[in-house]
């Protein structure tokens, strides 16, 4: 009678589960790295938030953000695509007079570096077409960076989105070189009223 050890098919299953653990920490660890190096070594932008239709009320413990640079003018959007889909833009902006950073540029393909500027790629969205932006110049396009929410400590929203209506909270966000943006602090009347740890 021959005895069949169970031990080495266990220990490829441990092996297997060691792999899916040190897999899942690895993963983990990556995403929360790439989020404190945008933090630590992104430009910092200050931006306007603007008021939210007050229908659009506080949902959980996060306040609704929007800001001026959510709303592309036609006039600094370059070629546009010829057909409807979804896409994505990418936006230069620069620091105004007033310290805010501003719309400079906009267009559906990448922009090139320049000094004093950063450049943010918006979410994707989809764009109908059939409006020529270039010869309509009221028109403008409005979209998403990613940064339109920021959580708050329970009780504390609606405050917060009272004084955004009132144009009284700033954001300063961190852009990294990919285009991306993370909230950094929030600030109200100058003060800070959250700043966003690295980890």
């Amino acid at each position: 009678m021959t005895v069949v050890s169970a031990r080495p098919r266990v220990m490829r299953y441990l092996s297997i589960a060691v792999a899916l653990v040190i897999a899942q920490t690895a993963v983990l660890g990556w995403m929360i790295e790439s989020r404190a190096s945008l933090l630590r070594s992104g430009e910092e932008v200050v931006l306007k938030t603007a008021p939210v239709d007050p229908r659009d009320l506080l949902r959980g413990d996060y306040v609704i953000l929007s800001y001026d640079i959510s709303t592309i003018p036609a006039a600094v959007i370059g070629d546009q695509p010829s057909e409807a889909g979804w896409q994505v833009m990418h936006v230069r902006l620069k620091p105004g007079a007033d310290g805010f950073w501003t719309v400079a540029q906009a267009a559906f393909a990448p922009l090139a570096p320049e000094p004093g500027s950063v450049v943010l790629e918006t979410q994707r969205f989809y764009f109908y077409g059939g409006t020529d932006l270039k010869n309509n110049p009221e028109a403008t396009l409005r979209v998403d960076y990613g940064i339109e929410r920021f959580y708050v400590p329970e009780g504390e929203g609606r405050e917060i989105e009272t004084a955004r209506n009132e144009g009284a909270v700033t954001v300063l966000a961190r852009v990294g070189s990919n285009g991306q943006a993370q909230i950094r602090a929030l600030r109200m009347d100058g003060e800070a009223l959250y700043e966003e740890p690295l980890y």
